[in-house]
């Protein structure tokens, strides 16, 4: 009996090795799947060659165009005027910035005057006997002399005695010597060259103020000039007078510059060279901070397109019969988002987006509900 059940389960289990290996050899012979080809749609534009204007983007920092630093030449207390010399104050041509108290200094002016006229008229007598044909040019010149005045120039010499004589008294001596303590009084009165308002002011009145010490700023508000960086394939293309836009950084304030002064030497550091843009305006400050788009040149026959739209291969993506392909293309200038490109073929479809993971035999689709005409 035990027999014939260990026979019964041999048989089972040989017959269920057979349909398991049949179960195998069948599955092994199962057909796969074939993966559907994807096709992606892409956005594209039809190329048309124009003229395109290479505008060159640049940025600075406003500085007034007419600027003086203050900086004293003479010594003394700052004595306090009608105004006050205060950041921010404006000031008219020729009205006081500052005066230095100068009651010491003019004394001594004032006794060089007078001993150069007491000079003068210990020679008259001399004159009136010696050189009677000169006499009356010397007379009118003393009568002439005011100690509260500049101090006249001394009358021409008509021969090499009246020089001889005149200069042997040491009247031309005296005179230089007084025309240079007026010409250093000057300099204790620090008057506005042109209308303008303080920008810095590092003195206050009744402080001592010492010889060579800086006083403020002083700026000319109505013209202010930017000075930006170009590179230096543009410098034969930008000319003195042309128009520059300028914007702020928001975008809200537009304004128009030209170009003032181009400079005639290229920085070696960085290969650049630099340009002062002269721009006025009410609604500009000293240090504010603009854009400008400079315009360089026209390039004709040529397009412009996205900067990630170029391979590093210097070619394109264009689409022929629902396929990718590439192109060769000359790049001839780049800005921050776009490239100006050359010898791309007129009608030539090309991509306007770009496609991740795109190659030269990609099989596209074009987006057909806004199909775009050529790109600028």
């Amino acid at each position: 009996m035990r027999k014939l059940i260990l026979t019964i389960l041999g048989v089972l289990l040989i017959i269920a090795s057979f349909f398991f290996a049949y179960k195998l050899i069948e599955s092994k012979n199962k057909v796969k799947p074939v993966p559907q080809k994807v096709v992606k749609t892409v956005f594209v534009d039809t190329v048309k060659n124009s003229t395109i204007p290479i505008v060159i983007p640049a940025n600075g920092n406003l500085t007034a165009k007419r600027r003086v630093e203050l900086y004293a030449e003479v010594q003394g207390i700052f004595t306090p005027g009608s105004t006050l010399f205060k950041a921010g104050q404006t000031y008219r041509q020729g009205q006081t910035l500052i005066r230095i108290d100068a009651s010491e200094y003019y004394a001594s002016v004032q006794s060089a005057k007078s001993n150069l006229y007491n000079s003068i008229a210990a020679i008259m007598a001399d004159l009136r006997l010696d050189f009677p044909e000169v006499f009356p040019k010397w007379q009118a010149y003393l009568n002439g002399f005011d100690l509260n005045k500049t101090t006249p120039k001394l009358p021409s010499m008509a021969s090499e005695k009246e020089n001889y004589f005149i200069t042997g008294r040491g009247i031309v001596s005296n005179y230089y010597n007084v025309k240079n303590l007026e010409q250093r009084l000057s300099k204790y009165t620090i008057s506005a060259p042109f209308d303008g308002i303080l920008t810095e002011a590092l003195v206050t009145e009744g402080s001592l103020i010492r010889s060579g010490q800086k006083l403020g700023e002083f700026i000319d508000p109505s013209v202010y000039e930017m000075e930006v960086a170009i590179s230096k394939s543009f410098a034969n293309l930008l000319k003195v007078g042309e128009k520059v836009e300028l914007n702020n950084l928001d975008g809200t304030e537009a304004f128009t510059g030209i170009v003032s002064r181009v400079n005639g030497s290229i920085d070696a550091t960085t290969q650049t060279i630099t340009v002062f843009i002269e721009v006025k305006s009410e609604l500009l400050k000293e240090g504010m901070y603009l854009e400008a788009r400079l315009d360089a040149k026209q390039e004709e026959n040529a397009i412009e397109i996205n900067r990630n739209l170029l391979l590093d291969t210097n070619q394109i993506f264009v689409v022929r019969d629902g396929v990718l392909d590439v192109v060769d293309v000359k790049p001839v200038y780049f800005s921050d988002t776009k490239v100006v490109l050359k010898d791309v073929p007129n009608g030539a479809i090309i991509l306007s987006r770009s496609v991740p993971g795109a190659y030269a035999g990609m099989l596209v689709k074009i987006f057909e509900d806004k199909p775009n005409k050529a790109s600028n």
